[in-house]
């Protein structure tokens, strides 16, 4: 890298669980530019957040339907809390959750 070069890095840098289920993800972009003396100076961070269940559920009639979520796209530190986290008695108290809600 050269002095007065542009580089942007991407970290996760919180995953917390929420509620016994609920994942959230915040990820931080930064942008950075290469000072003279080597180092790196910060000039804009920006944030992406999401949150995660172990299921999407609906309710047809009197049939509740729980999928599992799809986290094969996330990454390999938030795939590690997930698959910890979601136990089976933690999957099924989400399942008691979502069916105790009216809709």
């Amino acid at each position: 890298m050269a002095n007065g070069d542009i580089t942007k890095e991407t970290e996760y840098d919180k995953i917390e669980i929420v509620n016994t289920w609920t994942i959230q993800v915040r990820q931080v972009t930064k942008i950075m530019e290469e000072q003279s003396d080597g180092s790196k100076k910060e000039i804009s961070r920006a944030f992406n957040r999401h949150s995660l269940q172990p299921f999407t559920s609906s309710k047809s009639g009197d049939s509740w339907t729980h999928t599992d979520i799809d986290i094969s796209g996330e990454d390999a530190s938030v795939q590690a809390i997930c698959n910890t986290a979601w136990t089976d008695d933690v999957k099924t108290a989400y399942k008691t959750f979502r069916e105790s809600q009216s809709t």
